[in-house]
């Protein structure tokens, strides 16, 4: 069971370690049915014009190379996504959205960056926890950590900010139940490849429009130069890259060969002041329920170091620019696709 402190705790985050009877409780959440499903709108009649910038971090997302958060705007983790998209395919490694870049994204032309969606019902009544606590003690009394509100889901759902998506849609924009709602193109998952649905894992999946079915890892890599964890496949060939919050001054990435030992998914989060320099002891132990806004987001992968692993956050906006407590931090979405890449024995390479 986690014991790792990090999102919406403190911006920095962790030690941590699995709960081995976590899969024994399940989570209570959404069941896997056409409520989940985003419909295409009607055609806008106004129209649209998508930046180079956006098309190319959706396309970059669809294709595994993780920019984080879609925001159609230049960073760092923008470029590191370019990078790692440029080393998969044999193109000059500039972290720049070049003409050979260019050329190479277009055999995915057909692909729209943005699509108009109909919210729909079940997804858009929560339940939500719109006065979300900042304490640990408080948190431990919620049923769930879930989202705060809709426009919140919605981000998650579609790989975004709530900043991004009152840009794609006008601040005046209603957004509710049965609404039209204008989003970046992150498709339903495709039903068919669900598996086994212990602790709700299925809705979640869902609700992170993240597909099921994914590459296995024959290894990982977290790179703090480059500030990004890397899967090579059984070829050695890079097949995926996220962006990364790793370590920090005063616990460092634990750098050398570890392995996987498993993947809790809806993780339950032990909260242990005792194991964090920055946190009084006096404060109190306490249990927190899973959900997307759990410290240690939507999963744990465990690593053979005690009270180490890779998880995910319930601040998607901060990775990359905040630190942890020697954890590797993904965005949720990220997280959740590794979990299905990854199994107990895949090897982890921390280095510098």
């Amino acid at each position: 069971m986690p014991t790792c402190l990090a999102g919406a705790l403190l911006l920095t985050g962790c030690n941590a370690s699995p709960d081995k009877d976590a899969d024994k409780t399940r989570v209570e959440t959404q069941a896997a049915d056409d409520s989940l499903i985003f419909a295409d709108a009607e055609p806008e009649q106004r129209a649209f014009t998508e930046t180079p910038i956006l098309r190319a971090q959706v396309l970059l997302d669809h294709l595994g190379f993780s920019p984080g958060v879609i925001d159609g705007k230049e960073g760092a983790s923008y470029a590191a996504a370019l990078r790692g998209f440029q080393q998969a395919y044999d193109l000059a490694d500039t972290g720049k959205l070049d003409a050979p870049t260019e050329r190479a994204l277009q055999r995915w032309r057909q692909v729209p960056a943005t699509r108009v969606v109909i919210i729909p019902a079940g997804f858009a009544k929560g339940p939500f926890v719109p006065a979300f606590p900042k304490g640990a003690a408080e948190q431990a009394e919620l049923p769930a950590l879930g989202y705060r509100n809709l426009t919140e889901a919605l981000a998650e759902r579609f790989h975004t900010t709530p900043e991004m998506l009152v840009a794609l849609n006008g601040a005046a924009t209603l957004v509710g139940a049965g609404r039209p709602f204008r989003v970046p193109n992150i498709p339903n998952i495709d039903r068919s490849t669900l598996g086994e649905d212990a602790r709700g894992w299925n809705a979640t999946l869902e609700q992170l429009g993240v597909a099921p079915d994914q590459p296995g890892a024959a290894r990982v890599v977290v790179d703090k130069s480059e500030g990004v964890l890397k899967v090579f496949g059984g070829d050695d060939k890079l097949i995926a890259q996220f962006p990364a919050t790793m370590g920090s001054s005063r616990d460092p990435l634990p750098i050398g060969t570890w392995k996987i030992q498993g993947v809790s998914r809806n993780p339950e989060f032990h909260y242990n002041p005792k194991l964090f320099w920055d946190v009084s002891d006096s404060k109190e132990a306490v249990l927190l329920q899973p959900g997307p806004n759990s410290p240690v987001g939507v999963a744990w992968i465990d690593i053979n170091k005690p009270h180490y692993g890779i998880h995910g956050t319930s601040e998607p906006h901060t990775i990359g620019r905040a630190e942890s407590h020697g954890c590797v931090r993904l965005t949720n979405w990220d997280a959740a696709r590794l979990a299905q890449m990854v199994k107990p024995g895949t090897p982890a390479i921390f280095q510098n």
